[in-house]
């Protein structure tokens, strides 16, 4: 029976992650919203739509502040990628810049 010992450490190890049908589909979300503690940081994920004046988050992640440097750096890497692939993503270094109906008009029911 094999104890473990003598295992390289730094060996891949693989992870079987599943994945639902209702979370494979989804969530649009347009703005985020950052804040942290000593212990965690929050990402809350919003989705704004034109017109209407309250935004619904949609989604809340809560990671460890290891976490979310590890996620900087996956998202700068495949920020990079993308644009090598695609050309360069204009804007994104300041915050929105629209109005809270993004400058449409109120629909009427």
């Amino acid at each position: 029976m094999d104890d473990g010992k003598g295992q390289n450490p730094n060996q891949d190890q693989q992870i079987n992650v599943e994945l639902s049908e209702e979370v494979a589909e989804g969530i649009y979300s347009n703005l985020a919203m950052i804040a942290h503690s000593n212990s965690e940081f929050v990402i809350d994920f919003i989705r704004l739509m034109p017109g209407v004046p309250k935004a619904k988050v949609k989604s809340r992640i809560i990671m460890t502040p290891d976490h979310a440097k590890r996620l900087l750096a996956a998202l700068k890497d495949n920020i990079g990628k993308y644009e090598q692939a695609f050309g360069k993503i204009e804007g994104g270094s300041e915050g929105p810049s629209f109005p809270m109906n993004f400058g449409g008009t109120f629909g009427e029911a």
